[in-house]
């Protein structure tokens, strides 16, 4: 089956023009500076998955975003959503949108500003009137559904932004940091929301920097450095399932039991009443266990802790760094772009 996005070599580079006055000699100074935000983007988006694009800030998210919503032009490179081109108005009508800063007419209410978009989509009264409650509803903004939006915090205004995406029932819906301005609980409802489009048989396509909350509901992630993508696949396959380290926390123990763990670990943190010594064999912290149990301390926990996504992204990106730092292939190619 033929992804649902397809993207090819996708670059794009920002051309931007100075104008400065030398003073004194009213001389008139012009500099061309290229800013390359993407880079030779490959990705594929299978139907019904729900794909990250994961990276740090500046990294292309939003580039590559505003590039498939035909809000950017591509300098170089193709794209396809549902086997079409860019811009094909049929895609259009079936697909949702949130931008990472959206803007919003502050003087509507939330009925109004949702009705208005229904307009937009060319959807009638009665749809309207029955689709607006129940999108509402779902990002828990029933009760503010009468206030203008000039009242509405960050928080909900970016959840205005999500029931906007979806007014149209679209079969891909694009995020740009969907969490953003929200708190954990508003985190968790976006999380389970995009969790039920994938049920329901959508598409989702985000971008995000929170990782722990990508790693809950991601099918596959891709992660851009500076326009590059450095890493793309499964997390069950990205994530290395060894065992990273074996972390032991305990309390009620004597001086002793505490200065063993404590030269044997490969760190130790005390945490107010509780003890946590960390070891990177498995045999260690078993034993370990074992002195604590045995000498009448209290065992709270033994964890066998394998890597996380923060922890494989961080060493990813600082990987990249580190050969950027030795003159590595990024530097070579961002000349080549300025050329």
């Amino acid at each position: 089956m033929a992804p649902i996005i397809q993207i090819r070599g996708l670059t794009k580079v920002y051309v931007q023009d100075f104008v400065g006055v030398e003073h004194g000699r009213l001389k008139i100074r012009f500099k061309d500076r290229r800013r390359v935000a993407l880079e030779n983007l490959d990705l594929d988006v299978s139907e019904g998955e729900i794909f990250g694009l994961l990276g740090p800030n500046g990294a292309g998210k939003t580039t590559t975003l505003k590039i498939l919503m035909g809000l950017h032009f591509a300098t170089r490179g193709t794209a396809t959503i549902m086997g079409k081109p860019l811009g094909d108005l049929a895609v259009k009508e079936r697909i949702g949108f949130l931008p990472e800063n959206p803007y919003f007419y502050d003087y509507l209410t939330g009925i109004e500003f949702l009705d208005y978009y229904g307009q937009l989509y060319g959807m009638d009264k009665a749809k309207r009137r029955k689709r607006i409650p129940e999108l509402l509803d779902k990002v828990g903004l029933t009760h503010a559904g009468e206030l203008p939006l000039r009242g509405y915090s960050k928080g909900m205004l970016q959840r205005a932004g999500l029931a906007q995406s979806l007014l149209n029932d679209p079969q891909i819906v694009f995020l740009d940091e969907p969490q953003s301005g929200l708190d954990p609980f508003g985190r968790k409802e976006v999380r389970d929301l995009i969790l039920s489009l994938r049920d329901a048989g959508k598409t989702v396509f985000f971008s995000s920097h929170i990782l722990q909350d990508a790693e809950v509901i991601c099918d596959r992630v891709a992660i851009l450095h500076k326009g590059e993508r450095i890493a793309l696949g499964p997390l069950s396959e990205m994530l290395s399932a060894k065992v990273k380290e074996y972390e032991v926390t305990f309390s009620n123990a004597g001086d002793a039991l505490q200065n063993k763990a404590k030269q044997s670990a490969r760190r130790y943190v005390v945490q107010r009443n509780e003890y946590l010594a960390v070891f990177d064999k498995e045999d260690a912290a078993r034993g370990l266990a074992s002195e604590i149990l045995a000498g009448g301390a209290t065992l709270n926990s033994f964890v066998a802790r394998k890597e996380t996504l923060e922890e494989y992204f961080i060493r990813e990106i600082e990987g990249k760094r580190r050969q950027e730092r030795e003159g590595g292939s990024t530097a070579n190619s961002r000349e080549e772009a300025r050329k």
